[in-house]
């Protein structure tokens, strides 16, 4: 699943790749709101800590599986 977080004063987003559920990122944010920081791990194992007084939003991606190559429906 994808999860872009936008950071106050940066222009860009940060965008990572994860393996949680979009109720396990929901909750990770909700209690970076509360606490001091958000800390997610990607797909390879990286770990990204971003301090939430920065945090500006969350967008949480479906979680689908997107579909590689040429098909009929």
């Amino acid at each position: 699943m994808e999860v872009t977080i936008g950071v106050q004063n940066l222009p860009r987003e940060l965008v990572i790749e994860t393996d949680l559920t979009a109720d396990a990122v929901a909750t990770a944010v909700q209690k970076a709101i509360a606490g001091s920081a958000l800390e997610l791990t990607d797909t390879r194992g990286r770990r990204l800590i971003v301090p939430s007084a920065t945090i500006g939003y969350v967008e949480i991606g479906s979680e689908e599986q997107r579909r590689v190559g040429f098909g009929s429906l």
